[in-house]
């Protein structure tokens, strides 16, 4: 894996910037209103919305948007009551697939799942098949000098700094401590917190050949263009050469 972030070739993301942002933008505010509902709209005192919030500005969700989620969150603008569900199973090469749901109608989420592995020829497996394989982490992409990013991520409570070229750096927290880390690291002198998130990472990871990344890059895509799939973790390991092609095919 070496040259380019490991964990970012853990979960897939080729990056699209079409038709695509509008439903990006949906699951964004989705996540915004679930976070405002289940801990209220001040930022400063729900750190899950305030992690949401600073996902969605660094995607370029206009403020306005970001605003009414956390009204329909809160309750002083109608909104819709999404209930968060998950789902396992196994994709090509034995995979594991960790699908992470915000739906308003849980059949249908179920049903389309379902039928999207059955699709790829693959299997969705029943609660706990493979959520025991992954740990709930917080994930800080940060730009700067080795020194300078690790020395604010370990003194704010990281787990773990890890360099990924160019400057980069994959920043390990708990997931209780993401916003105290992301806030040491935005005012650490030169470093540039580029995104932070709560995330799945595997314990392990499984190495996938070409023929199956295919397949299973094609799962993955086909689960994240389902309206309620918010993520899609998994634990393939997929060298960087062969990434580079099957993304460029699939």
């Amino acid at each position: 894996m070496a040259g380019h972030s490991k964990w970012a070739n853990i979960k897939h993301r080729k990056g699209r910037q079409d038709a695509a942002r509008g439903k990006m933008f949906a699951k964004l505010a989705k996540q915004i209103e679930v976070a405002a509902r289940d801990g209220g709209g001040d930022v400063d005192f729900n750190p899950t919305l305030a992690t949401a919030v600073d996902k969605a500005k660094s995607n370029s969700m206009p403020n306005d948007n970001i605003d009414r989620a956390i009204k329909r969150g809160t309750g002083d603008l109608e909104g819709v009551a999404y209930d968060e569900a998950w789902y396992e199973g196994y994709g090509p090469g034995g995979v594991a697939l960790f699908v992470h749901i915000l739906t308003d109608n849980r059949n249908r989420a179920a049903s389309d799942v379902r039928s999207t592995f059955t699709r790829s020829g693959s299997s969705l497996g029943e609660p706990g098949s493979v959520g025991y394989l992954f740990n709930q982490k917080g994930l800080i992409l940060a730009r700067g000098a080795e020194d300078d990013v690790m020395m604010a991520a370990l003194e704010a409570g990281a787990e773990d700094v890890r360099e990924s070229g160019d400057d980069l750096h994959e920043v390990v927290t708990e997931a209780g401590v993401l916003t105290e880390v992301k806030a040491a690291l935005d005012a650490a002198a030169n470093v540039v917190v580029e995104s932070a998130d709560v995330t799945q990472l595997p314990v392990s990871t499984v190495s996938v050949d070409e023929s199956n990344a295919k397949k299973l890059l094609r799962l993955i895509e086909w689960l994240e263009d389902l309206d309620d799939v918010q993520d899609v973790y998994s634990n393939y390991d997929i060298p960087d050469e062969v990434m580079e092609r099957v993304v460029a095919e699939v």
